[in-house]
């Protein structure tokens, strides 16, 4: 069977495909001109619990949001820019340094006891204490070698 070429067509899908692209790059411009940044996270298994650390400097503790579930994790926050001072000094010469809201959700790999997190934020390092749920903590079974009595 033979198809007709049809170089119109595809040269339209390529356009469309091409219009996709840059709408999701577009989208991720305007996230980060609107202050949005992402803080640095690590989880780390400690046998019967996980441990999850996010480097938070200048976040106010009054200002983040922590939702847990079972096998989920939702941490938001905002950390505000300096306010400028009113006499018009200490402008900036640059500033690397992210400022708006983030927000961060974790996929836990293991069930978690989400009514016994704990959480504890010191020196810009929000740290966070999860305990696994009981059925997927590894249990000791002893083994019992008596012989039944005949």
């Amino acid at each position: 069977m033979l198809v007709r070429w049809q170089p119109l067509q595809e040269m339209e899908e390529v356009r469309r495909q091409f219009d996709r692209l840059f709408s999701d790059l577009a989208q991720v411009d305007q996230e980060s001109s609107k202050g949005s940044w992402v803080p640095a996270s690590e989880l780390r298994d400690d046998g019967d619990y996980l441990t999850l650390r996010l480097s938070l400097p200048d976040v106010v503790a009054k200002d983040l949001d922590i939702q847990v579930t079972k096998d989920s994790l939702s941490i938001a926050g905002e950390r505000h820019a300096q306010p400028k001072e009113e006499s018009g000094k200490g402008y900036y010469y640059w500033s690397e340094i992210s400022y708006g809201k983030f927000r961060r959700v974790f996929a836990l790999p293991v069930a978690i006891e989400n009514d016994q997190v704990k959480a504890d934020y010191t020196d810009g390092v929000l740290t966070l204490t999860l305990p696994k749920a009981s059925e997927v903590k590894a249990f000791k079974v002893s083994v019992n070698s008596e012989l039944p009595a005949s």
